[in-house]
């Protein structure tokens, strides 16, 4: 592809880009395919001669387009969003053009010191005390990841990765049963072993983990030759947006010496607001916190921006220097592929400086409030329906419900969902609480408007009426 090849097929990307954005609402919102149906069009083997562009982009159209669930559509309700705000998409234009290896200082100036300043940038906007720098991550299993590999060292005196785990006590992590799977991956990876989970019972309106509980839960290690070494907690939970009580849980960490980790991957976001930092409430004494501006506030995928207490300390477990990675005649610099577990790392920053300057922490904060206001008002209007109840009340803009009907109450629920996602209009997903299958609704989809949410109300109760 030569210059002028580039030009023209960068501009129609571009321009289709814009096409699919402006249409989405015309779209089911769930891919309508079965399996198998999108393979059975692809060649099975690479062609030998080059193809083109034209062929290409027709096919993409035709053969792949059909098959995508459209995260950007502003009836998505079901997962924790993957937002890209249009300013976020355009700023992906220009790293993916430059395509640098942002792993060095020295690889990209520019990159590195971005990064630096736009995690202040949140670090401010978010409320926590100027103690803490951080690091982009890809995702917060990453981030939860090298948190567990830090708090692994720690407890082992810094001497797991030399000598490995055999021939030290059991190393024991704590975390309620509301936690997301990443952190299970994490203690999988880490080599901490899944029996070295230790699952604390949940209690209140929250479903945050219960700090007598954990105490005793780490005492009673302690005892039996265990080593206690880190507490994973969460705030606004994947499920049903279970938060734990960070002052609390914080303050038995510091207590016993643990290190603590706070998964805010989703509702981190609206931290942005003062009003909901309660859900948080000392959260300022944690080692280490996630949370994903790829989810609620508008940054392409992926951006998960880890908060370190102590930087130093997951230099110390992850950095690796060869002579071919060092950055001669330079001091106090930072080479953030040292603070995380993949070397290569792409240019992350530019993204959210785009997404704050254009839309101002203002126009985030209004965005927020609007999802969480709608998400209310959809639970008081599905609670006053006959056959329809509220399972867990609204966190933020998350909340679960259940229709009654059927001989067994599980199996209808998942029907209703299914019939309702193959509708088109909406997507909803499902969980269980306390064993039973609820209908899980979470607003945060970037353009979302209030019509979208009034639509989400008639489909639901349109389709229930019908089963």
């Amino acid at each position: 592809m030569n210059d002028n090849e580039f030009r023209i097929w960068s501009e129609k990307a571009a321009a289709w880009g814009a096409d699919y954005r402006k249409t989405l609402r015309d779209r089911p919102v769930r891919a309508q395919t079965r399996p198998g149906d999108i393979g059975a069009q692809i060649a099975e083997a690479a062609p030998e001669d080059g193809e083109s562009m034209d062929a290409i982009f027709s096919d993409f159209e035709q053969m792949i387009v059909p098959g995508m669930t459209h995260w950007q559509h502003p009836r998505f309700f079901a997962y924790f969003p993957a937002n890209a705000a249009p300013v976020s998409v355009v700023a992906e234009y220009l790293v993916t053009a430059m395509a640098a290896q942002c792993m060095l200082w020295q690889t990209s100036p520019a990159a590195t010191e971005l990064e630096a300043r736009v995690i202040d940038w949140m670090r401010q906007a978010l409320g926590l005390p100027g103690g803490f720098s951080g690091v982009i991550q890809d995702s917060a299993s990453s981030a939860t990841l090298a948190a567990v590999l830090v708090m692994r060292e720690r407890a082992l005196d810094w001497q797991g990765n030399r000598d490995g785990l055999a021939s030290h006590p059991p190393v024991r992590v704590y975390a309620s049963g509301q936690v997301h799977t990443s952190i299970d991956r994490a203690i999988w990876v880490s080599g901490v072993g899944e029996r070295n989970l230790v699952r604390i019972p949940v209690k209140g309106p929250l479903n945050g983990m219960d700090p007598i509980a954990l105490e005793a839960a780490i005492i009673a290690d302690r005892e039996a030759g265990l080593l206690p070494a880190g507490i994973i907690a969460c705030t606004g939970g994947t499920s049903t947006g279970a938060c734990d009580p960070i002052g609390d849980v914080a303050a038995i960490a510091r207590k016993h010496g643990l290190y603590l980790h706070v998964d805010a991957a989703w509702a981190g976001s609206a931290m942005i607001c003062p009003e909901y930092r309660t859900l948080w409430e000392g959260v300022e004494h944690a080692d280490s916190i996630v949370f994903n501006p790829h989810k609620w506030l508008g940054a392409q995928f992926d951006c998960s921006i880890q908060f370190l207490r102590k930087p130093e300390d997951q230099v110390r477990t992850l950095a690796i220097q060869p002579e071919y990675l060092k950055t001669h005649g330079h001091d106090g610099i930072i080479n953030y592929s040292e603070w995380t577990v993949p070397l290569g790392r792409r240019f992350r920053a530019l993204k959210l400086w785009f997404l704050l300057r254009h839309h101002g922490l203002t126009g985030l904060r209004t965005m927020i409030r609007n999802h969480v206001a709608w998400s209310e008002s959809l639970a008081r209007k599905l609670e006053m329906e006959p056959g329809f109840e509220i399972v867990t009340q609204p966190m933020l803009s998350l909340f679960s419900f259940r229709h009654t009907g059927g001989a067994d109450p599980d199996q209808h629920n998942i029907a209703l969902v299914n019939a309702i996602n193959d509708d088109g209009r909406i997507y909803l997903t499902q969980t269980r609480v306390n064993g039973k299958i609820a209908i899980r609704f979470q607003a945060g989809q970037f353009e979302m408007t209030e019509a979208d949410a009034e639509m989400a109300f008639a489909v639901i109760t349109e389709i229930a009426r019908r089963m």
